[in-house]
């Protein structure tokens, strides 16, 4: 579930979402109302105010769809670290959200993070790219994943090792990292670079 939302704040999020994707544009408030059988356009007013306090919507109350979805709403979040344990992201970790909605659905697993370093050149993974990652805690032979060595995230392929996890870079200029606590936190499903350029991996 996108963060601190209510059940019922999500399934709202959602209609409107799925109506912008399909219809072009948000829903009036009696519709949200008709939608979810609220008795009064009371209801929907108190969850679109949530909403927009936590910054998935902005509001217009002057016209009868003025309701802006904001990038929170249906962007990745970038974070600026990760953390072993879960497939919940902290709030505090997350410094923006990322549209990339005509590439990627939405998906709650999601998530983009800065690529630091040349060990990755050889698979044209540069530098201040942005990794975006499907969380999850295993990976196939090769793929390329997130992995957290201690507190330190590091973008290599994996390959399984009797003594644990061969973590591979594609820069002769690396050794390959083996170790037995390594822990995958997900697989790297494309990249973001300079003014929006996506590559989809995979």
């Amino acid at each position: 579930m996108p963060e601190n939302l209510t059940p019922k704040q999500k399934q709202v999020l959602d209609f409107i979402l799925e109506r912008v994707h399909t219809v072009g544009s948000p829903p009036t408030i009696r519709e949200i109302a008709q939608h979810f059988d609220f008795s009064s356009t009371g209801s929907p007013r108190v969850h679109l105010k949530a909403l927009a306090r936590k910054g998935y919507l902005r509001l217009n109350p002057q016209i009868s769809r003025g309701i802006e979805v904001l990038a929170r709403a249906i962007g990745i979040p970038i974070v600026g670290r990760v953390k072993a344990g879960g497939l919940e992201l902290a709030v505090e970790d997350v410094e923006d959200y990322l549209d990339l909605s005509r590439v990627f659905p939405r998906e709650e697993n999601m998530f983009a993070l800065r690529v630091k370093g040349d060990s990755m050149v050889g698979l044209g993974i540069m530098d201040g790219d942005l990794a975006i990652v499907q969380r999850q805690p295993s990976a196939e032979e090769g793929e390329i994943v997130v992995a957290l060595i201690g507190e330190e995230a590091t973008v290599k392929r994996f390959f399984k090792e009797p003594r644990g996890v061969r973590l591979e870079p594609a820069n002769p200029a690396y050794a390959p990292i083996v170790s037995k606590d390594a822990i995958i936190v997900g697989k790297v499903i494309g990249l973001v670079r300079g003014y929006g350029t996506v590559k989809v991996i995979g």
